[in-house]
């Protein structure tokens, strides 16, 4: 149990906070496997580097991460006043988000189960 009043323990978890820009995809409905194929190639570089490598990869995965990425820039550039030309990604990861489960009919009766995943993209960038 946390000491103190519920103000001060709002407080200090919000000095703790994360102020680096970010930008986050809930529910994708990409599987984490596919995903992390893309966030591999772009981890650790710049942006415009990141941008050139999604903009010519044919993976579908490419195109919703881009968008991510579009949306993590922006949020840099807005809310939190950086330059675009000095941001690199350091964080990028997919965890994995709810799975649809859904019935395929097979022979003699019986059904198989098809799991449609989802995942939850994260993007966090900073300032060289």
């Amino acid at each position: 149990m946390a000491k103190g009043h519920r103000s001060q323990i709002k407080r200090e978890r919000n000095a703790n906070k994360d102020t680096r820009p970010s930008a986050k995809l809930s529910y994708a409905r990409i599987s984490v496997q596919k995903a992390c194929f893309v966030l591999d190639a772009i981890r650790g570089k710049d942006v415009q580097t990141a941008l050139g490598i999604l903009a010519y990869n044919p993976r579908y995965a490419s195109s919703v991460i881009e968008k991510i990425l579009k949306s993590a820039i922006a949020n840099a550039e807005n809310n939190k006043g950086m330059n675009v030309d000095n941001l690199y990604i350091e964080e990028c990861y997919a965890n994995q988000g709810p799975i649809m489960k859904r019935i395929r009919p097979r022979a003699q009766g019986r059904a198989y189960r098809i799991e449609k995943r989802m995942s939850n993209i994260t993007i966090v960038l900073n300032e060289k």
